[in-house]
């Protein structure tokens, strides 16, 4: 699995949201900040986005923004301040059709659990210009998803979750493609994306450092320093993280037993998995697998 997939997946354990938004005459929104990571494809208008410390840029119809780690922005029909926008959705929803900007948005939110190091590293917002001659997958993603969001059917979230994945992991990569474009250091240290890879396909083998070093071709004190340096966070506490991103994912998009799915990432037996969700997430499994969806925002 590579990292901007693995990132992405991290995130499943909400279930994905999307709305179409629009604006017309003098309209503006706030996006407070969230955890989690979101996106908006301008379909047909123009508009400014809006970030702290940053220039606003001007949008055009196909541009998508991304919010990698839910950073506060905002959207508007002109250049402006960001806390001069009121927060959404005091203007700019519902506008009268036809609209002078409409948008297609789609979010995933984490109400327990932490953000994926590399979408902690991202810039806080990013803005991709897809060229539709040769990224023509992109532009059918965005279609399907609006083609969703419009229609309310039994298994909606389910559709939702993919393209929402698929559309964040192709936008993802046709920035990072793009040159000037910062992104998580790890990618670019063979060694240490060696690890990742492995800890990504097998989170339920017995990792130690030992093993990892040795799969990075690397002593056990230089592994440890670099990874730890490179990733954010210790080899063995990525591997827990990872684990148990991997276990909150199951436990919303499958019905396996907890004993199952304790297995399935590395854990012995449910006590010491159910143990080390609750550290991580707050909750206990079963309550966090059954709690109710979060509604749409």
């Amino acid at each position: 699995m590579d990292t901007i997939s693995s990132a992405v997946s991290s995130v499943r354990a909400g279930r994905a949201n999307g709305r179409r938004l629009r604006g017309s005459g003098a309209w503006g929104m706030r996006f407070p900040s969230f955890v989690g990571i979101g996106f908006h494809v301008l379909l047909r208008g123009e508009a400014w986005l809006i970030a702290a410390g940053t220039a606003p840029a001007r949008l055009r119809p196909g541009d998508l923004v991304i919010a990698p780690n839910g950073a506060e922005h905002g959207l508007g029909h002109a250049p402006t301040r960001l806390e001069r926008l009121p927060v959404f959705p005091a203007t700019g929803l519902p506008a009268p059709r036809p609209a002078d900007a409409e948008f297609l948005c789609g979010a995933y939110r984490l109400d327990n659990g932490r953000l994926h190091p590399v979408l902690r590293g991202l810039p806080r917002t990013i803005v991709v210009s897809p060229d539709r001659t040769h990224h023509p997958e992109l532009a059918t993603l965005v279609s399907l998803l609006e083609n969703d969001v419009a229609q309310a059917q039994q298994g909606n979230w389910v559709t939702r979750s993919a393209l929402v994945d698929l559309v964040l992991i192709h936008a993802l990569r046709h920035w990072y493609d793009a040159p000037g474009a910062t992104g998580w250091t790890a990618t670019a240290d063979p060694a240490i994306a060696a690890a990742l890879d492995q800890i990504h396909e097998h989170p339920q083998h017995a990792w130690g450092i030992e093993q990892l070093a040795s799969v990075a071709g690397m002593s056990r004190t230089s592994f440890n320093r670099r990874f730890t340096v490179q990733v954010g966070l210790p080899p063995m506490t990525y591997v827990t993280y990872w684990r148990l991103a991997c276990a909150a994912r199951l436990l919303r998009q499958t019905t396996s037993g907890l004993a199952t799915i304790a297995r399935q990432v590395g854990y012995s037996n449910e006590f010491a998995f159910a143990t080390a969700f609750r550290r991580e997430y707050g909750l206990a499994p079963g309550r966090f697998r059954n709690r109710p969806d979060p509604l749409p925002r």
